[in-house]
């Protein structure tokens, strides 16, 4: 089964969209990320994946109270990110209604503490973020901001011995440009690692590309600026769900 997961971006409780991470690209799409989750929803949408932009420069969340508010009043299987990094921040994740945790930056500073949480909560509730510039294949991580020495598959084959069974890998350099997903990077991934959930992240334009991504052996597409900026709409989403 393939999977379409569309990406909300929060910064001070609102829905924001960036180009290459840059935060000084920030734009707000509108101020209330419970409505527009809710609109996904009514097209049959299951997952989300909510991004905590506050949390990912500061190191731990900060706006649990859109992931609440979400997890409350819809039926979507929230996928939470943005600096969880401790137990603590795990539990408390769960605890305000996600299905799921998204690590990065954690996993490349920690990366023992990164395989317990494997270990601890179960592969099918632990996500690895693994995003890189494709030029050198290093990992960056805090929202983008940091560049690592961690070559990126180094660092899945790592946690792909330690049981990791999701991975959603963004190319940094097409994310909110719309200039097409990497394919040949998450081919090559695919090759190494064909057991792994991988979720293509950034460069969606439409449903082609939904369609290339899937049958290239992808398990799932994040996608935001597209539908944001209306080359996507509600009812082509629809559809392809449909016809899925």
């Amino acid at each position: 089964m393939f999977e379409i997961i569309p990406s909300i971006w929060i910064i001070d409780g609102k829905c924001v969209r960036l180009k290459r991470g840059d935060f000084a690209t920030q734009e707000v799409i509108s101020n209330n990320p419970l409505e527009i989750a809710q609109a996904f929803e009514g097209i049959g949408i299951q997952r989300l994946h909510l991004v905590d932009l506050d949390g990912a420069r500061r190191g731990e969340p900060k706006n649990y109270h859109i992931l609440e508010a979400i997890a409350g009043y819809t039926d979507l299987k929230v996928d939470f990110t943005g600096g969880v990094s401790t137990d603590g921040d795990v539990i408390k994740c769960f605890e305000f209604g996600a299905k799921t945790v998204t690590v990065a930056t954690a996993a490349a500073n920690f990366p023992e503490r990164f395989a317990q949480f494997i270990l601890s909560y179960g592969r099918e509730k632990i996500n690895l973020a693994a995003d890189t510039n494709p030029e050198d294949h290093k990992i960056k991580i805090r929202g983008w901001l940091k560049k690592t020495e961690i070559d990126l598959f180094d660092h899945i084959e790592f946690f792909y011995e330690r049981g990791l069974k999701y991975l959603k890998c963004s190319d940094v350099t097409r994310d909110g440009v719309m200039q097409g997903p990497n394919f040949e990077l998450y081919a090559e991934i695919i090759e190494k690692y064909p057991s792994i959930h991988l979720a293509a992240s950034g460069g969606v334009r439409g449903v082609d590309d939904f369609k290339q991504l899937r049958d290239l052996g992808m398990k799932a597409a994040v996608f935001g600026r597209a539908y944001y900026e209306g080359k996507i709409s509600l009812n082509e989403l629809e559809k392809f769900i449909s016809e899925s």
